[in-house]
């Protein structure tokens, strides 16, 4: 039995792993973790609104769906701790990965932090790598719910770092494209552009979309209900615990 402490039980996203959780024989919850949680006990569950009074809890893995600005200091807990993370909340710096990773090898803990859970979003980074040596002109598009913080994506970030490992290096567009409206060309990766859409309904979305001499390619993927992310956190939390060192990214334990 594996003892799961989820921390942003109260999110959307948290409230949905909780009850992925809690209907898994292998799986059972340890505590629920949240700053705006009102109960002190949940279907007999702990709940805390401090992080640092769970130091020395007894369990396996640290399920993080919290906000940007307080899940670098939430992974580092966890690994301190003796808890495998397993991180959906983005906002990383390259260098904090790289700190996270160290102190899991130290530790000897196995960990994820995840752009996205979700496999067919894990395949449309893959295909979209494997389409960048063959059509290295493209534009990423992430679309998200209006209460969605940080942009661009972390999904869409990490697939433009794939991408970036095998395509040619180039600037795109003409040499003397002016932006009449400051952010009009979307955020510049590498050469090539990243845009960010925010709206009420959508949930989790991105294409990648190429061009060539009479040709287009569109790859595009999309997440309609937070349940389509929870295989893939479920498959995380089954992994990490067999492993000794965090790793960036879902399909390293694929």
């Amino acid at each position: 039995m594996i003892k799961v402490i989820i921390a942003g039980f109260k999110g959307k996203m948290g409230s949905t792993a909780m009850d992925m959780v809690k209907n898994d024989a292998d799986l059972t919850l340890a505590a629920l973790v949240d700053p705006f949680a009102q109960e002190k006990v949940v279907d007999g569950v702990p709940v805390f609104t401090v992080k640092e009074d769970l130091a020395g809890l007894d369990a396996d893995v640290w399920v993080d769906f919290t906000t940007p600005q307080f899940v670098y200091e939430n992974t580092r807990f966890a690994l301190e701790n003796g808890w495998a993370p397993v991180v959906g909340t983005t906002g990383f710096t390259p260098e904090e990965i790289d700190e996270l990773i160290d102190l899991s090898i130290q530790k000897k803990l196995g960990g994820l932090i995840a752009p996205n859970f979700a496999i067919g979003a894990i395949l449309l980074m893959q295909f979209a790598a494997q389409a960048a040596r063959y059509f290295p002109n493209l534009e990423i598009i992430e679309l998200h719910h209006d209460k969605k913080k940080d942009a661009p994506s972390g999904t869409a970030i990490k697939t433009a770092e794939l991408i970036s490992k095998v395509r040619a290096a180039q600037t795109q567009g003409a040499a003397d494209e002016e932006e009449l409206l400051a952010g009009a060309r979307g955020a510049e990766f590498d050469g090539f552009r990243i845009h960010s859409v925010r709206l009420p309904g959508l949930v989790a979305h991105q294409e990648v979309i190429f061009g060539a001499q009479g040709e287009g390619l569109t790859i595009r993927h999309d997440s309609y209900d937070r349940v389509s992310f929870m295989s893939g956190v479920n498959l995380a939390i089954k992994e990490v615990v067999k492993r000794e060192q965090l790793v960036y990214g879902l399909e390293h334990l694929l």
